[in-house]
């Protein structure tokens, strides 16, 4: 019997040797995802947003251990439970909205598109509407806005922005373009998180929609002068 061919048995085992690699470079291909610039904008949105969820929670942690040292100072007579409680309604005023403040961030001009269409366009395209205004105040809190305005409306987690004809109501008040949208924060990543490829104000400059944005040292914001108002919610607590 005849021994087999060196070359025709080395022949098969590189074709068996190719087979195999050409599978696993397949299989390989197959489970790679594809990195799109929205999803690196929206993966850098959630990082933003935990690491603002973990500074404020860092904030709160150092609030508590202050108000452990002052309750452990009164308990040694060295201070005054009226100034703890003094600084206790500061504190909740600024984040109830209801004490102006200022500081650094950026000031954003919205209008509707100024150019004139032809009979028969449709001319909602080229009007700012609430959900224009919502979606901004969305990436601007995502960003860090630590307090927000529109045409001097302080906006608030309750506050409701909606449109009616040619204007829109904020905190029950009425407001036509343009709208002049105020958030004090880190300036240079509240202007990223609107004017950056992709993002929502990024879109309405497509759409030629007016979108002016500047970056300030200094931006005022009132206060919230509305009331608070609990219809359907009651607090819990062994006195209720």
């Amino acid at each position: 019997m005849k021994n087999p061919n060196p070359k025709i048995i080395l022949t098969l085992f590189s074709i068996m040797i190719g087979v195999f690699i050409s599978t696993q470079i397949k299989m390989k291909l197959e489970t790679i995802t594809p990195i799109t610039i929205r999803s690196l904008q929206t993966m850098k949105a959630e990082i933003n947003a935990l690491n603002n969820e973990i500074a404020e929670l860092n904030n709160i942690i150092k609030m508590k251990e202050e108000e452990l040292a002052l309750l452990e100072n009164i308990a040694k007579g060295d201070d005054n439970i009226i100034n703890i409680l003094l600084e206790d309604i500061k504190y909740n005023k600024i984040h109830s909205g209801k004490t102006a403040l200022e500081g650094p961030g950026i000031i954003i001009k919205m209008y509707d598109n100024p150019e004139e269409r032809p009979f028969g366009y449709d001319l909602n395209e080229d009007v700012i509407h609430d959900v224009d205004i919502l979606n901004i105040i969305n990436d601007l809190r995502i960003a860090g806005a630590e307090a927000i305005s529109i045409n001097n409306e302080r906006v608030l987690s309750t506050s409701e922005i909606k449109c009616g004809g040619p204007i829109i109501r904020i905190n029950g008040r009425s407001s036509a373009t343009p709208f002049v949208i105020k958030a004090i924060g880190d300036p240079k990543v509240l202007y990223a998180a609107v004017n950056a490829p992709g993002t929502y104000g990024d879109l309405l400059k497509i759409y030629n929609i007016g979108f002016e944005t500047s970056i300030e040292d200094s931006i005022y914001i009132p206060a919230y002068t509305g009331d608070f108002q609990f219809r359907y919610a009651k607090p819990l607590g062994k006195d209720d």
